[in-house]
């Protein structure tokens, strides 16, 4: 791995030294990448200007000084540092040292997944620093990211060009540089790779002149996410393990996290999967370490889909629900969970393992193979139809295909068995709601998706199972699946009778009609035309319905 160089020579701390240079070395030793000289350093810049009573050293030696503190993970004696600095700002009516600390008090709430914290932060720091171009730069760079993680990449564009141009007035260089990296982080989530690749390198370039290798550090990471993306895998293992191993000399765990994370995927999409789960698996240690939320939802779900691509579905599933649960906390809009805008796929993602996982169910039986997608399929239309919310129809969706999870349980030569079933063996089949409890007992699902699985053999006569419920004692999405788990077992091809037509199987549930509530079995009935089963449907479908919504 390459080896950085440090600056030579210890730092020289003499009581003699104005405080003014101590805070210029100790920020020299920052940008290097020295961490421990660096806080050293800037404890002396407080002690010396404390002693001389120069306050506006004292106020930008605090705020520096919680900076690194919070890159070595020590948030809480960074947000006393930060607080003390905004203080002696204050007492001295220092306006834009006050800004600089409201703004970098922002950022540690930022780091820790505090959005709405970190957004009040911000916007107080352009109360009395606006008029200051760099301040400005920088809280607008901040509010950027804030927007990025939430998944509005046009508020995250518009602040990163609003920061550049302000740089830009301010005539900071190493400032661009921050911007355009930024730049390429927004362009990467909108999937603009050239764009995002001449950022990155406009950005590292900067940082490499002006001697900032932790900002080359995040050029790397980042540009290597793009190369990922264009399947560059090669490309992004050079370049992930290259800020790895700045990271890893900066001691900086959130950073490492992130690396280690892109290493991880790049070893799972080459078929390395034995080295990729330990990569993501020290990713999640690290971001945990660090209590880096976005790292850790990242990493949990990127761990999620090497579990899924193995065919351990019930660990994937807990580690998509630790993210789904990470990304709520940063209060991430649903529709965007990945990298980046870091909140679209999540979603999709958890819907693939679960639909998978009862497609694996179904493949140790034929003769229901399909059963669980076209069950999660009916039951949406018929949840649809009670006017039922997104929300709501995803957790019907979801638990529809998780339905049948506990016939793992038993024996193929039952679920396969051409004949009625014995006494003892009906016994059996009927333990599988229960089973399926029992083996997801230890997955907390964001959706409630437990009692479609116990409860969608409950009839509303009470004449169901396991509990023998009825009435209103059964959730309304456990008597969803329930109707058209039926509904497909009358029109499916099964080894003890042929599939019924759609004519036919109408009339045998409504012989049983005192199984489901009036608005379950009405809603059955209007989305009936439209829903799929195994084979043909036939022409009388909308016509037996009418006839039996009138009856």
């Amino acid at each position: 791995m390459t080896t950085l160089a440090r600056p030579s020579g210890p730092l020289h701390l003499g009581p003699a030294r104005p405080a003014a240079d101590l805070l210029h070395d100790a920020r020299g030793r920052e940008r290097a990448g020295c961490i421990p000289e660096a806080i050293e350093g800037y404890q002396s810049a407080v002690a010396a200007a404390e002693k001389s009573g120069e306050n506006t050293v004292l106020a930008e030696a605090l705020r520096r000084l919680a900076v690194v503190r919070n890159q070595r993970d020590d948030c809480a004696k960074a947000r006393e540092l930060c607080r003390r600095s905004y203080e002696v700002a204050r007492e001295m009516g220092d306006d834009l040292l006050a800004a600089e600390a409201l703004n970098t008090m922002g950022g540690l709430e930022l780091m820790t997944g505090s959005l709405e914290e970190a957004r009040r932060f911000f916007l107080q720091a352009l109360e009395p620093g606006g008029h200051s171009r760099e301040l400005r730069a920088r809280v607008e760079q901040n509010l950027g990211i804030l927007a990025n993680i939430r998944g509005d990449l046009d508020e995250a564009l518009t602040r990163y060009q609003q920061s550049l141009q302000a740089y830009r007035d301010a005539g900071s260089e190493h400032g661009c540089a921050i911007a355009y990296h930024n730049l390429g982080m927004v362009s990467a989530d909108r999937e603009l790779w050239d764009e995002a690749d001449r950022y990155f390198t406009q950005s590292r370039e900067i940082a490499e002149r002006t001697g900032d290798i932790y900002l080359q550090a995040l050029c790397l990471v980042n540009h290597a996410e793009v190369h990922v993306a264009r399947q560059w895998f090669e490309d992004a293992r050079r370049s992930a393990e290259a800020a790895l191993a700045i990271f890893d000399q900066l001691g900086v765990r959130a950073e490492q996290a992130g690396a280690y994370r892109v290493i991880g995927v790049v070893c799972r999409e080459t078929g390395h999967l034995v080295l990729a789960e330990a990569r993501l698996r020290s990713a999640v240690e690290l971001a945990v370490a660090a209590g880096s939320v976005l790292n850790e939802a990242e990493a949990s779900r990127e761990l999620a889909l090497l579990c899924q691509a193995v065919g351990r579905n019930q660990e994937a599933l807990t580690l998509l629900n630790t993210a789904h649960r990470l990304f709520r906390r940063l209060d991430a809009r649903r529709e965007l969970v990945h990298v980046g805008g870091k909140v679209a796929e999540l979603e999709g993602t958890y819907l693939a393992v679960v639909r998978e996982w009862g497609q694996s169910i179904e493949s140790s039986d034929t003769y229901t193979f399909g059963h669980c997608e076209r069950v999660a399929q009916n039951a949406v239309a018929v949840a649809a139809a009670l006017g039922l919310d997104d929300q709501e129809q995803t957790t019907i969706r979801l638990g529809a295909y998780l339905h049948d999870v506990g016939k793992v349980k038993v024996p193929l030569e039952t679920l396969n068995k051409p004949g009625a079933l014995s006494r003892e063996e009906l016994a059996l089949v009927r333990q599988h709601p229960v089973w399926g409890i029992e083996l997801l007992a230890g997955v907390e699902f964001p959706w409630d998706l437990k009692p479609i699985i116990r409860w969608h053999h409950e009839r509303y006569d009470g004449g169901g199972y396991p509990d023998r419920l009825q009435g209103d004692e059964i959730p309304l999405s456990a008597q969803i699946v329930g109707i058209v788990d039926v509904y497909d077992a009358l029109t499916s091809i099964r080894p003890y009778h042929p599939a019924l037509t759609l004519a036919r199987a109408l009339a045998e549930m409504t012989k049983i009609r005192s199984a489901w509530s009036t608005p379950v079995f009405e809603a059955f009935l209007q989305a009936l035309p439209g829903l799929s089963r195994e084979g043909e449907r036939t022409d009388d479908v909308a016509d037996s319905a009418r006839s039996q919504r009138a009856a």
